[in-house]
């Protein structure tokens, strides 16, 4: 070749890499570079196989990049660079060399991986800039004489121009790095912010869900999170709560193992764990109940960890079965203290919101209680004595106690007394009258409610088994309780279990249940309107509460005990009982005992405005339901005639005027008339 032609032929090359210059400049990440770079070299360079291997200085290592054919597998992907052969003698001795390779014969396995692929000769390029060593550029080809001495000078020109655009491209891949790293950490630093307001913001368990799980989005995507409660009674975990866009806020009951559970496994263990679908489906199928429910493919399981020991679990979960990177991981880790303060902090708060409900119901019950009067259990009679001497018996034990008899026979009162004296006196005694309820509430009173559990439930409502949670619970009228309820009930008896309306969650309760009925409960079980498991187990210790006819010697102490409680509560001085007036008392057949007593006792202080009880027979007594009541009835008319003459005696015979009979028996003067006519007292009579 002339020398005119060799000029032209430099020339042509130097032109063809001022060019490739420009166009390398171009591309700043090294991976537009790598799309570009072969394209660009062959315009200039020989080759049919260009490998670039770059150094990294924090591991001393070099790492081969095949950017031609692009479809090689390079033989390692990161070797220390006193392994690398040719391309560490290059980069250390910072010269330029051409390699022939054998078709024969044992080679480095660089040059082996080369010649594998048909190559015959190699060149070897430092790529080098002013301020450090980049790494070495590999040519290769098919032809034995491809690399002559001019081209190798020309080919160490490229391979600066190369290392230039090499470096820069490095260079702007470690500045989107630090710049992603460094939002990296100003979202995370935003994250736990986030995370530790979450302490004082919420503070009931359901909004402090929704709150971490939106904080969690923003740093990490995911689908479905929850959190799991360790029962230490139980040995497992609970899931009460769960979120995901899709479904809002959703109230849950599921319970899994410590063992076979994801959960469990990160509980257990003590750190932040991801999962993917097959390494649940070899725990077993209680591994992740939820993920089947909601189509989930991968789970982080964070255990929640405060100064007074494990909490927890915070599960987040998303539908891609790659989620969850270690960053992903190690930053929900990092989080996790300050989330389990939050959940303890959000449980505490309900525990005293729960516990507030409770006091302020007890109070609300207390005050409905201290409105009536209770009677203290008045008598001697043999009859009571047996009463009083089963009720001290049964007292001291839990026993279930069913009282037996008629209505107005004190079931109550004696209830009362077997409470005071149990080991639970100090707790509460809780009354509640079947009867006096509708069907429709008689559940909800006794079991208690969610909010929304029906309409008209706007807040949650604690029942009457959980205000007499550690004390005991008269059921009145036992017998009234409706069929569609009674299995309830059973289950308290026998499991001490029973869920609120609207809720899922079981409750325990330790409660003693003391039932009363005027009702044959054993012929409502043989007529099927009452369950047999049911009677037998409120029928452990039947006590039957004798009728007031039956108490005969009782009545005196029962009449005066009334007249004093009834004088005192209207302002008036107490009245005395006639001997006369106690045995028409005494004679009558109290079908209604001795709550009729009590309402006839305050009947007779309200038209009694002497010193003396007066009866007041037929206005107000009820006829006599018996075939013997004729004689008792004039007894009582006795007593009446009786109070009438003293009355006129007292008067001297006036019926009217302040001073009158009339006004001292608290009648009018025309009733009182009425009365003398009936009963034939004429003014010789007094």
């Amino acid at each position: 070749m002339d020398a005119t032609s060799l000029a032209a032929d430099h020339l042509s090359r130097y032109d063809a890499l001022l060019r490739i210059s420009k166009t390398l400049a171009r591309h700043k990440t090294i991976a537009e570079l790598f799309e570009a770079l072969a394209d660009e070299l062959h315009a200039i360079v020989p080759f049919d196989y260009l490998g670039l291997v770059l150094h990294d200085e924090p591991t001393r290592s070099m790492r081969l990049v095949v950017l031609e054919p692009s479809d090689l597998v390079p033989p390692f992907v990161s070797k220390p660079v006193a392994d690398h052969g040719p391309a560490a003698t290059v980069w250390e001795t910072q010269q330029g060399t051409v390699i022939a390779i054998p078709e024969e014969g044992e080679l480095q396995p660089a040059l082996e991986f080369i010649r594998s692929h048909g190559r015959k000769m190699t060149c070897w390029l430092p790529l080098t800039t002013a301020h450090r060593r980049v790494g070495v550029l590999i040519f290769g080809s098919r032809s034995s004489a491809a690399y002559t001495d001019d081209i190798l000078a020309f080919m160490e020109q490229v391979a600066a121009t190369v290392a230039i655009a090499v470096d820069n491209g490095i260079n702007y891949d470690e500045a989107q790095r630090y710049q992603r790293a460094l939002r990296d950490e100003r979202d995370n630093l935003r994250f736990l912010l986030e995370v530790n307001n979450l302490l004082a913001s919420h503070l009931d368990s359901p909004a402090l869900l929704k709150a971490i799980s939106e904080a969690v989005q923003r740093v990490v995507k995911h689908d479905h999170i929850s959190i799991a409660l360790h029962d230490a009674e139980t040995g497992l975990l609970e899931l009460h709560w769960t979120y995901d866009d899709a479904r809002g806020l959703a109230r849950s009951d599921v319970k899994v193992p410590l063992d076979r559970s994801a959960a469990g496994i990160a509980f257990q263990k003590g750190t932040a764990i991801a999962f993917r679908r097959p390494d649940l489906e070899q725990l077993g199928p209680d591994s992740a109940p939820m993920m089947k429910a909601t189509g989930l493919e991968s789970v982080c399981c964070v255990p929640l960890v405060t100064r007074k020991g494990k909490l927890g679990t915070l599960n987040v979960g998303s539908a891609s079965p790659d989620a969850f990177s270690q960053e992903d991981v190690a930053l929900l880790g990092q989080t996790s203290a300050q989330i389990a303060i939050a959940v303890e902090n959000a449980r505490s708060y309900e525990a005293m919101a729960a516990l507030n409900a409770q006091l302020t119901d007890e109070k609300q019950y207390f005050e409905r209680e201290l409105q009536q009067e209770f009677s203290e259990i008045v008598g001697t009679s043999s009859a009571l004595g047996r009463v009083l001497t089963a009720v001290r018996t049964v007292a001291p034990t839990d026993s279930t106690v069913l009282l037996l008899g008629e209505t107005g026979t004190g079931k109550e009162l004696i209830a009362r007394a077997i409470h005071d004296l149990s080991p639970r006196r100090d707790r509460t005694f809780v009354r509640m009258s079947v009867a006096a309820l509708p069907p429709g509430l008689l559940e909800s009173e006794l079991f208690g409610h969610e909010k929304g559990a029906f309409t008209g439930a706007t807040t949650s409502r604690t029942g009457r088994l959980e205000l007499a949670h550690r004390g005991t619970l008269f059921l009145d009228e036992v017998g009234d309780i409706p069929m569609e309820v009674q299995p309830k009930l059973l289950r308290v008896l026998q499991e001490r279990e029973f869920e609120r309306l609207g809720s899922t969650r079981t409750q325990r309760v330790d409660v003693r249940i003391v039932a009363a009925t005027n009702r044959d409960l054993a012929q409502m079980v043989e007529a099927g309107s009452f369950r047999s498991d049911l009677y037998y187990r409120l029928n452990v210790f039947p006590v039957g509460i004798p009728p007031l006819r039956d108490r005969v010697a009782d009545i005196p102490a029962l009449a005066e005990h009334f007249a004093r409680q009834c004088a005192k509560r209207m302002g008036r001085p107490v009245p005395s009982i006639s001997d006369g007036v106690m045995d028409a008392l005494k004679g009558w057949t109290w079908p209604g005992n001795i709550r009729e007593l009590q309402n006839f006792i305050e009947r007779a202080i309200i038209v009694s405005t002497g010193p003396n009880l007066v009866l007041p027979l037929h206005d107000v007594q009820p006829k006599a339901r018996h075939a013997g009541a004729t004689s008792k009835s004039m007894t009582l008319e006795d007593a009446e005639r009786e109070a009438i003459l003293r009355a006129l005696r007292e008067s001297n015979g006036v019926v009217a005027g302040p001073a009158g009979a009339a006004a001292r028996l608290g009648l009018p003067r025309t009733t009182l008339h009425s009365k003398m006519r009936r009963l034939g007292i004429q003014r010789q009579s007094y």
